[in-house]
């Protein structure tokens, strides 16, 4: 599969891979604003077998099938939630701890 890939310039370490070559117009507006201005990196092949430092080829092949774009973030960045559950994060904290 053939895919090309583009860094963000207002996030650092943050690409889009897309399906075809500038087809800007198919990522969500709201992820386009996010990301600002794409700069051209990389043209490549992908295959099941293709070793990426920081992303699964099946996963982002995947995503290119059936969105036609693959979102990679720095290896350090994770949509996971602080430790303890929703009720603790809401409670206001108490002013002696």
């Amino acid at each position: 599969m053939h895919c090309f890939v583009y860094a963000s310039q207002r996030k650092a370490d943050t690409y889009v891979w897309l399906d075809r070559r500038d087809h800007f117009d198919i990522l969500p507006a709201s992820l386009a604003l996010l990301l600002g201005d794409l700069r051209f990196v990389l043209e490549v092949e992908l295959h099941p077998e293709r070793r990426l430092p920081h992303e699964d080829a099946e996963v982002v092949m995947q995503h290119l099938r059936t969105q036609g774009w693959h979102l990679q973030l720095p290896p350090q960045e994770t949509l996971a939630a602080p430790p303890g559950t929703p009720e603790q994060l809401m409670e206001p904290k108490r002013q002696d701890e």
